[in-house]
């Protein structure tokens, strides 16, 4: 089983969510984050005057899946989260030991 970690735009958490859907990937962490990475943040002007943004909003999923649908998720968000753009974000993937779902006692991949 893998956990996978996905930083990436805002406006592209729907088209994400809609693509994991579609191939039966169900459940997902979504957290508002912020974060800078080679593009060091961005100006703004407000009011007339310059400000500089060094951490930028992003959405951090995290996605358990099975071990052999892995590289179809990791396809599929990337493929949804992609603007072209800097920014875009980034996908890690972790092992995940053990899992249990609390209300069922269901364990591992069971419990996804």
């Amino acid at each position: 089983m893998k956990l996978i970690t996905a930083v990436i735009k805002p406006f592209k958490l729907d088209d994400v969510r809609e693509a994991l859907t579609k191939q039966g990937l169900e459940g997902m962490t979504v957290s508002e984050v912020k974060g800078f990475g080679r593009q060091k943040g961005h100006t703004e002007i407000y009011r007339g005057a310059e400000y500089a943004v060094t951490f930028v909003p992003k959405i951090k999923l995290e996605v358990a899946v099975p071990s052999a649908k892995l590289d179809a998720a990791v396809a599929l968000i990337a493929k949804a989260a992609k603007t072209g753009q800097i920014g875009d974000g980034k996908i890690f993937v972790t092992s995940i030991e053990h899992t249990l779902r609390i209300r069922t006692g269901e364990a591992d991949d069971a419990a996804l």
